[in-house]
């Protein structure tokens, strides 16, 4: 289905859609199929949201774009909104999380140069992802994306993940370092949490040492693991804080918080976008956060993980092959011992789309609105599907390999 004049750089599954409701796709050959994929954690209410679409049907034939070169009062109300509910002081907006993971970059580097260190470095995380750009992809654990694309930009010390000893040990040798970035639920790295008490020490670390705590929150944000941000189960506030996927509810936005002394590094100048934070895509972002108000759906995101995660557990208990559910709200992973990416393809038989990460790790995150019946719907055919995988012959498993 795709065009010869699309460049190659997706192997997207056989299917399209026409058209969604809630919860759920419609395919071009008439299926129904049960969204567990959120667009990869962008599609947070769902599908023609009545409220959203009205919004920005109407923001449209107002006023769709005219550039930062004068105010745009949607991006100033979108701003505050944000900032308020990230007890941050202030935001750039862009077009992606890419580029908001390069605004914290470019952040943490203008930091360093205005504190007299010459070759800034910003430690990060193994099984990291930040982006594609050339930054975000040094800055990216993952070997398979950088190939091909050396050199890769300098200045980033990668560390593992959950080991603030090691991050203590960079310290106690490198005086360069600047910035801590770090996501707390890697995503593509196989829904793989921080703890708690790593990322209080994590934060206590930065401060003494006078560096930036730089959080991802690309695909965790925005309510996906029951709170606005993922970092606040932990109770910190980071220093920068990148945004994207669910913030425009699908219509492209990014945005980089910054708080205290990041807050004030950039001046005019420093960094800059032509579409970023535009009318429309600001209508788009701030009534999404007002409808996610209206309709608790932080509370409907734990409780649906609740449903989900449980229900994964009870269904897939004694099943040999099945490692772990893991994961916070609708942020979930569950993790096989071998090699699962056929999944994909036995779920969409059986009317389920999701997702597969790390090559053994079943992604599941269904947009925030779901009800239970639609959550217990999700671990019916999931576990189903699951258990037809792990009855066929195993070859090397994961561990193995």
């Amino acid at each position: 289905m795709l065009s010869i004049h699309q460049m190659n750089t997706y192997k997207p599954l056989n299917i399209a859609f026409t058209h969604g409701e809630g919860a759920w796709l419609h395919t071009t050959d008439g299926r129904k199929i049960l969204d567990a994929l959120a667009g990869i954690a962008v599609s947070g209410l769902g599908h023609a949201h009545p409220k959203l679409t009205k919004a920005i049907t109407e923001q449209a034939g107002r006023l769709i774009h005219t550039s930062n070169l004068v105010n745009i009062p949607e991006q100033a109300a979108l701003a505050d909104k944000l900032c308020g509910l990230a007890a941050m002081d202030n935001v750039f907006f862009g077009n992606s999380g890419a580029e908001a993971n390069e605004c914290a970059i470019k952040i943490a580097r203008l930091y360093g140069h205005q504190r007299g260190i010459t070759n800034p470095q910003i430690i990060v995380m193994e099984r990291a992802w930040h982006g594609r750009t050339l930054a975000t992809l040094a800055a990216t654990g993952s070997r398979k994306a950088q190939a091909g694309f050396e050199p890769l930009v300098t200045g980033f010390i990668r560390v593992p993940y959950n080991d603030i000893n090691a991050i203590k040990a960079i310290a106690a040798h490198n005086p360069d370092v600047v910035a801590v970035l770090s996501e707390v639920l890697q995503g593509e790295g196989g829904i793989v949490e921080a703890r708690a008490d790593y990322l209080r020490e994590l934060r206590t670390f930065c401060t003494e040492k006078n560096w930036l705590l730089m959080i991802d929150e690309v695909q965790s944000g925005i309510g996906r693991t029951g709170k606005w941000f993922a970092h606040q189960w932990a109770g910190i506030i980071p220093d920068v804080m990148p945004l994207a996927k669910g913030l425009g509810s699908g219509v492209p936005i990014g945005a980089c918080l910054a708080h205290g002394k990041a807050a004030a590094v950039f001046k005019p100048g420093n960094h800059g976008t032509t579409f970023g934070g535009g009318p429309l895509v600001s209508v788009a972002a701030l009534r999404t956060l007002q409808i996610m108000e209206e309709e608790g759906l932080l509370a409907n995101a734990t409780a649906m993980g609740v449903v989900i995660a449980d229900g994964l557990k009870a269904a897939l208990a004694g099943v040999a092959g099945v490692v772990e559910v893991r994961g916070q709200g609708l942020m979930l992973g569950l993790e096989l011992n071998r090699s699962c990416g056929e999944i994909v393809e036995m779920a969409l038989e059986d009317g389920l789309l999701t997702n597969v990460t790390q090559d053994s790790v079943v992604r599941i995150l269904p947009p925030l609105i779901i009800n239970e019946s639609e959550a217990r719907e999700i671990v019916k055919r999931l576990s189903a599907v699951v258990k037809r995988l792990l009855a066929k012959p195993s070859g090397i498993s994961v561990e193995a390999a």
